[in-house]
């Protein structure tokens, strides 16, 4: 359905459709794919009214940026945004950069509810499986290509959005962290998208909301590890994966992985993993005939 999407080409429509005299939790107000090319684009959270909706959106291609409460995201292609309004947080597109995407927005207290519980459980960023975004795919291409939708139609295509994002974020039985408390996953999911920043621990306890001591212990108990030594194996398998499948350097990879240069980076991927970098990387690709 993501194929089907992209043939169909870009389109944003808003839909106005009747009142119905049973009201329906769960309503698109409007659905898109679109790109934008250096130029401004900004959305504010807190510049929206007042009105309660939910917005979901995922990168195709390009970058965006999301600032969230505070917590700085990149919106890299294959990751879903989902934000509850109003809230304090800012989207944007940096100057001259590109940034393709399809979304929804939605209201109604039940889609209102089940995002919440998915924000509160892993954040607003999420990298999900292939066919959660064809049905992702599939509820906007039928939101923005029926021009004969009914009121029933349309919720029934925001229904299938929800339920997909639910799948997505909980019912991945191969993610042992689906069990951990919520506070928890928020950590590790705001761990998973902010390698490349700093992640101290008194900013982890803000994000889980608990006192440092507190986390700390809570953290550990959770995972089998501590929040310092959790973060160390994020970036090293992070390196891992971005030495066996780009050709960066080990100089382009040290800043992305959070590392203040590369003889830093060395030393620590050399002190877990028992050789370099760059010797990893032959290794790996000679065994596997690359």
């Amino acid at each position: 359905m993501l194929s089907q999407l992209i043939d169909h080409g870009h389109q944003v429509r808003g839909l106005t459709l009747p009142r119905s005299a049973a009201p329906l939790h769960c309503m698109a107000i409007a659905a898109g794919y679109e790109q934008r090319m250096n130029e401004v684009y900004s959305w504010d959270g807190q510049q929206r009214g007042d009105a309660p909706f939910i917005v979901i959106q995922h990168t195709l291609v390009g970058e965006g940026r999301l600032d969230f409460a505070g917590t700085q995201y990149r919106l890299t292609p294959g990751q879903t945004m989902v934000l509850s309004l109003p809230h304090a947080h800012r989207y944007w597109l940096e100057r001259g950069q590109h940034w393709q995407y399809f979304w929804m927005v939605i209201n109604g207290r039940e889609a209102l509810r089940l995002a919440r519980e998915i924000i509160d459980a892993a954040g607003p960023v999420y990298t999900l499986a292939a066919p959660v975004i064809d049905r992702l795919a599939d509820a906007c291409l039928t939101l923005i290509d029926r021009s004969d939708i009914t009121p029933g139609e349309a919720s029934t295509a925001s229904y299938a959005a929800m339920a997909a994002l639910h799948d997505g974020v909980f019912a991945a039985s191969v993610a042992p962290e689906q069990s951990l408390p919520p506070a928890i996953t928020r950590v590790i999911a705001h761990i998973d998208a902010n390698l490349a920043g700093t992640l101290q621990v008194e900013r982890l306890a803000m994000v889980a909301e608990m006192s440092r001591g507190h986390f700390v212990r809570q953290f550990t108990l959770a995972t089998g590890s501590a929040p310092s030594d959790f973060v160390l194996t994020r970036r090293l398998d992070h390196i891992e994966r971005l030495l066996l499948a780009t050709d960066m350097s080990v100089a382009a990879i040290a800043p992305a992985a959070g590392f203040a240069d590369a003889n830093y980076l060395a030393k620590a991927f050399r002190r877990q993993r028992g050789m370099a970098p760059l010797q990893f990387r032959a290794s790996r690709r000679l065994a596997a005939g690359t």
